[in-house]
């Protein structure tokens, strides 16, 4: 017997913003079902009414068609800033296979990384994932679920020599290596304490007191990258 898939979770929706929308441009539910159909969904008023009201939440085809019936930004309808991969996605009103293939992926490897939350793309993939759903380098690090992959990995630029881990970090911050480098070498710099025979440890304030990542993105954000930070 085979195992079904389980139900994907609904698209974040607030009925107020979806409502405030249609009021502030003077539709009516009647109204707003034809300009959905000319996008491709046909429904009854009820649906959008429903929605409305919070008794039922739109798919994501119909989420999109109702954001452009309503002229208004995707994430307007959201209420929730954007938490996953499928959330960035329908807000850039993209079909799971529309993305893929914008990306440079199959649809099959896409719709895993929404499943998992873990993204396995390599560079290029990564930079152009980040390109086509608008995410800027810190966002892209969390919504691939690698924070903890980077912030390991800094710990250990801090810890010895960088170089060791220059292609690790780049294959999740998708930045030009030399740049890279180059923040690496001054991160580590500052996390430095020279030890002579003899000399007193230094005192707890002289030390760095700022965690390595968020000092990391700091002194890459005083470089151009291709992708914001």
């Amino acid at each position: 017997m085979r195992r079904r898939q389980p139900a994907p979770t609904p698209v974040p929706f607030s009925p107020a913003a979806a409502r405030a929308h249609r009021v502030g441009l003077g539709l009516t539910p009647d109204q707003v079902a034809e300009g959905m159909a000319a996008h491709g969904v046909r429904l009854l008023p009820a649906h959008v009414i429903g929605w409305e009201s919070g008794a039922v939440r739109p798919s994501e085809e119909e989420f999109i068609a109702l954001a452009r019936a309503l002229w208004c930004p995707p994430a307007q309808l959201m209420g929730a800033r954007p938490a996953s991969l499928r959330d960035f996605r329908v807000a850039r009103e993209l079909g799971q296979e529309q993305a893929a293939r914008q990306i440079g992926v199959t649809p099959q490897s896409y719709a895993k990384a929404e499943l998992t939350g873990r993204w396995a793309g390599d560079a290029e993939q990564t930079r152009a994932l980040a390109r086509v759903l608008g995410l800027g380098l810190r966002t892209l690090v969390w919504i691939t679920g690698h924070q903890d992959d980077l912030d390991q990995r800094l710990r250990q630029v801090v810890q010895g020599r960088w170089q060791g881990q220059l292609k690790p970090v780049a294959r999740l911050v998708p930045v030009d290596q030399e740049v890279l480098a180059l923040v690496l070498a001054e991160l580590q710099g500052e996390y430095q304490v020279p030890m002579h025979w003899g000399a007193a440890a230094p005192a707890a304030e002289e030390q760095p007191r700022q965690l390595p990542t968020p000092r990391f993105w700091e002194l890459l954000s005083r470089h151009r990258t291709e992708l914001p930070i």
